[in-house]
């Protein structure tokens, strides 16, 4: 899934090339290809989907050469995760019905590989031959109010892996005090929004839970993989309600299972998830830009173009960032209001710079 446009990472990330499309963690490589690359050690390249804005196809098309036009998939409009992913699965329907999916954000970050692998290639074979929709949860290590929380209920025993459960209960960005309560129980895990499902469980729950979904993308089994598939999804994406794919199925349904594990994962949603997985000066400042001289600074995160000379005194847990003709200057704290400040220079300022 390749179509977000990152607003909480303003001004770096902006509606016209969002974060998956940038190298955040300064590696050669932007997220997207970064997923790209840790897939592709276990899934042939012509068994990739993208599925982007139509503002995007010829970003993705740029950063992943190695795959083919009829693999990039263009949404009209955006209208969340569950159309997104019915679209993505029809497609696929009329080529292997009976494939298995992963389905997973573009911009995320994963540091063990390895092990993220591994939880991937087990939760495939526990989908493979069972009626189920299976979901990735992360152990937390602070009470993030940013993530959603999965509870886990009852052990599952599947080959010797004692980290698969059947899940309770979802529960969407919990305030700071309730986030420390399932902190403390050690029953919650943070969900990352990676899922993996045969496509006749997805198709099935999909049916069941947003029917008026499921009829709309069912409507163009014919189209798919022709030239009038893009007339069809065209017609369809005006017609067809926005909602996630954990509101409108997961958490609807009675056959959800977490692999909980530990693979350094970060979904970079902003400033402080990147200030948090980035090395740090003896100050506790992360500095992204080759001419910048602070003092009595700390725990701040500073990104600048590497042309530009700053000068920062007295700082202290705040983000600082200029990117295209734009300076964010705010607390740490307050990084969630972001997106208020996007929508307001949006007002006053016009589209140019957001």
């Amino acid at each position: 899934m390749a179509g977000g446009i990152g607003s909480r990472f303003w001004p770096l990330s902006r509606k016209s090339k969002p974060k998956q499309f940038l190298d955040i963690m300064g590696t050669g490589r932007t997220l997207l290809q970064q997923a790209f690359d840790r897939f592709s050690k276990i899934i042939p390249k012509e068994n990739f989907y993208i599925v982007t804005s139509s503002d995007y196809v010829s970003l993705v098309k740029e950063q992943l050469p190695e795959i083919g036009s009829y693999q990039v998939l263009s949404e009209p409009l955006r209208r969340n995760t569950a159309p997104c992913v019915a679209y993505a699965a029809n497609k696929i329907k009329t080529i292997n019905p009976k494939a298995n999916l992963i389905v997973a954000p573009s911009d995320h970050l994963i540091l063990k590989e390895d092990e993220f692998l591994n939880q991937i290639n087990t939760g495939l074979d526990y989908v493979a031959s069972r009626k189920v929709l299976l979901t990735l949860g992360i152990h937390p290590s602070r009470p993030e109010t940013g993530y959603g929380y999965i509870q886990t209920g009852e052990q599952v025993k599947f080959k010797e892996t004692g980290n698969l459960f059947h899940v309770k209960t979802f529960t969407e960005k919990p305030d700071l005090k309730m986030a420390e309560v399932f902190l403390q129980s050690g029953e919650f895990y943070w969900n990352s929004g990676i899922f993996l499902w045969s496509l006749p469980s997805f198709l099935t729950a999909l049916e069941t839970h947003l029917p008026e979904v499921a009829a709309l993308f069912a409507q163009g089994d014919h189209l798919y993989n022709t030239p009038d598939e893009t007339p069809f999804i065209n017609k369809i994406y005006s017609e067809c309600m926005g909602i996630s794919i954990d509101y409108g199925i997961m958490e609807k349904s009675d056959n959800v299972f977490v692999l909980t594990a530990d693979f350094g994962w970060s979904d970079l949603g902003t400033w402080g998830s990147l200030y948090d997985n980035k090395e740090k000066d003896e100050n506790g400042n992360v500095i992204t830009a080759n001419h910048v001289f602070t003092y009595d600074c700390k725990n701040t995160i500073i990104n600048l173009p590497d042309h530009k000379i700053a000068v920062l005194q007295g700082l202290e847990g705040y983000i600082v960032v200029e990117s295209n003709d734009t300076l964010l200057v705010c607390r740490r704290e307050d990084e969630q209001q972001i997106r208020q400040f996007v929508n307001d220079v949006l007002i006053k300022s016009g589209p140019r710079y957001v």
